[in-house]
């Protein structure tokens, strides 16, 4: 029964509070979170995720300019204008794009080399553009705490639910919380007000035809496997193509923009063979093949100086090879190629708590948290302490990372322990 009132909210006095207006569509939607928690929550959770997965991609600027201008363009001419729109690249090589709640949107650069014009681009955007405007991860997250938290909850839920309540609620969840696979009604739904979009902003709806008519043929081909994490989130099928061909005959006829899109992704395809060195390199490594990763990298690096990762990958495996000065430097070279990323200062901070170095080690794993709390910073910044005498401190980064479980929850229990023996 419970999956049937979530979608029909008129059924009962209890979950008529939750109810609310789908904005792009008109019909009605369950909805436990109100759209200033929803915007809220994109904004406090877009940067994490952005950490999370690679970063910005910051090898070519132009191109996050680029991107940002065709989504903004689409976001003028949505259903929710005001919506505080952002858009972003990352430095990810996993073909994908999501949209988290209150309009901060996503794609990596992996996708962006598979599109062939503007209009795919903006069939891209526009669809998770109506993700966000439509309110698909509220509803998401709607029906995830009522189907695990039953009828009995539901009352208590809509009533003033705090920020607090909802970020707990988003921890419980996990990352489909924020970035939801959507269910083939969500979906069918982005595709033809995304290509509403697309015409009201000039370009050709199909573009979208095109987007679709790609990823079935990849789904059903030998790259399905490198596209899974897309194929997750946004099922490719015939049905979509279908369905996209029938409202594209309806639109007027826009503009491709095939030349302009070529010429911002210039740089992405000059960088084709050092990204397929860099992802070899990752495949060689997983197969404990660390001096093939090696020099697969040390290529990359060659082919594109520029490229953080590919220094940030070196530090790992001479780390692994024990070579720790080295390992440093590369890190180091990382961290100076792109200073807004966590992992960067993280690396660099244990190689210098492993080389003695502890005024370094704290500056580094300290500067790491500004941009992504992890249980491993924490913990070694309170090896760190303990080594330079601060056993408060120490105890107190010790019990932030115990939080996490696991193997480094359980090495920081441990260490706690026997500091509070000492006392």
């Amino acid at each position: 029964m419970i999956p049937r009132l979530i979608t029909c909210c008129g059924l009962t006095a209890s979950l008529l509070a939750g109810c609310a207006v789908n904005p792009v569509t008109g019909e009605s939607q369950l909805s436990l979170i109100s759209q200033g928690q929803e915007v809220a929550l994109g904004e406090q959770q877009y940067p994490i995720n952005q950490q999370q997965q690679g970063g910005e991609y910051v090898v070519d600027p132009a191109l996050q300019e680029y991107v940002s201008r065709v989504g903004q363009k689409l976001a003028k001419v949505s259903d929710q204008p005001q919506l505080p729109y952002e858009f972003v690249v990352l430095n990810n090589s996993t073909p994908n794009a999501w949209a988290l709640p209150g309009g901060k949107i996503a794609v990596n650069r992996g996708l962006l080399t598979i599109l062939e014009d503007e209009s795919e681009l903006a069939a891209v955007l526009g669809h998770e553009i109506v993700h966000a405007a439509a309110r698909h991860s509220a509803t998401a997250m709607s029906q995830q705490q009522v189907l695990g938290a039953g009828l009995a909850v539901l009352g208590a839920t809509t009533q003033n639910t705090a920020y607090g309540d909802l970020v707990a609620l988003g921890g419980q969840l996990g990352g489909s919380a924020y970035i939801a696979r959507y269910g083939r009604s969500n979906e069918l739904e982005a595709d033809r007000y995304g290509m509403k979009y697309m015409a009201a902003a000039g370009y050709d709806p199909q573009g979208a035809v095109r987007l679709q008519q790609k990823f079935v043929r990849l789904s059903e081909g030998r790259q399905a496997g490198a596209l899974e994490a897309l194929f997750a989130s946004h099922p490719p099928s015939q049905a979509r193509v279908d369905a996209n061909m029938e409202y594209a005959k309806k639109l007027p006829a826009g503009n491709a923009n095939r030349a302009a899109y070529q010429r911002a992704i210039a740089q992405l395809q000059r960088d084709a063979d050092a990204y397929g060195n860099y992802d070899q390199a990752l495949k060689a490594a997983s197969n404990k093949q660390y001096d093939q990763a090696l020099s697969l990298v040390r290529r990359a690096q060659q082919q594109q100086p520029r490229e953080a990762a590919f220094y940030q990958f070196e530090g790992d495996l001479l780390t692994q090879k024990e070579q720790y000065q080295a390992a440093y430097k590369a890190y180091d070279s990382a961290v100076q190629k792109n200073p807004g990323l966590f992992s960067h200062w993280l690396k660099r901070g244990l190689i210098a708590a492993k080389l003695n170095n502890y005024t370094d080690a704290e500056r580094d794993l300290t500067r790491s948290l500004r941009y992504l709390e992890t249980p491993h910073a924490h913990y070694y910044l309170g090896q760190v302490y303990e080594k330079k005498g601060e056993v408060k401190n120490a105890y107190s980064h010790y019990q932030t990372a115990a939080k996490a479980g696991g193997e480094i929850g359980s090495a920081a229990q441990a260490r706690m322990q026997a500091l509070g023996a000492q006392g």
